[in-house]
C-alpha cells in the first residue's frame, strides 16, 4: 500500500500513457531519467526493452504501453523512463511523460472499479481523484509476477557486459 505521510496524503509520481493519467507511490521511485538509448536484449520477455546502463549498474527497463497491451508508438522528447525499486530491484519503466510530484489526500484514493481492473485489480492499487483528474494508481509491487521478476534478473545478468555510451 502507498505509504501514508501524517498529514493523511499520499505522494505520488504522475505520468501519462496514451491519454490516461497513472500514478505510482513516490517511495517507489528513484528517479525519472530523459530518454536514453536503451540496448535490446535478444529471447528477452515481450514487454522488456532492454537495459540501460545507469551510473554503471545495468537496468532493465519496461516499456509501461507494451505492459498494458496498449498501441506502441514513437517515443517523444517528453518521454521518460522512471527508475523504480520493487523487493531490492531496480527497473525503469518507459512512459509518455511525466507531468509531476503530487499530494494527494487518502479520502480521494478509492479502490478500483471491478470493470476498470478488467481482472489486472492486482495491478491497480485505486483510483485517485484530484482537482477533476481521475489517477489511476498503479501497485509497483505487482506489477511483475514472481516468473517475470526471475526473468528480470536473468535480463539484468545477461545485459551485464553493455558498455557505457
Amino acid at each position: 500500500m502507498a505509504e501514508i505521510t501524517k498529514d493523511g496524503e499520499t505522494q505520488l509520481v504522475v505520468f501519462a500513457l496514451d491519454q490516461e493519467e497513472f500514478a505510482c507511490d513516490i517511495n517507489n521511485v528513484g528517479e525519472v531519467l530523459k530518454m536514453v538509448r536503451i540496448t535490446p536484449l535478444p529471447r528477452s520477455i515481450e514487454f522488456v526493452e532492454g537495459v540501460i546502463n545507469l551510473r554503471g549498474e545495468v537496468i532493465p527497463v519496461i516499456d509501461l504501453r507494451k505492459r498494458f497491451n496498449m498501441e506502441v508508438v514513437e517515443r517523444t522528447a517528453e518521454s521518460r523512463i522512471i527508475i523504480v525499486e520493487v523487493d531490492d530491484r531496480m527497473f525503469g519503466l518507459t512512459v509518455d511523460s511525466v507531468s509531476e510530484v503530487a499530494r494527494l489526500p487518502n479520502d480521494h484514493i478509492q479502490d478500483a472499479p471491478a470493470q476498470v481492473a478488467a481482472g489486472r485489480s492486482h495491478l491497480i492499487m485505486g483510483v485517485g481523484k484530484m482537482d477533476n483528474r481521475m489517477l489511476i494508481i498503479l501497485n509497483i509491487d505487482q506489477l511483475l509476477s514472481t516468473d517475470e521478476q526471475m526473468a528480470l534478473d536473468e535480463v539484468k545478468k545477461d545485459g551485464g557486459e553493455i558498455s557505457a555510451k
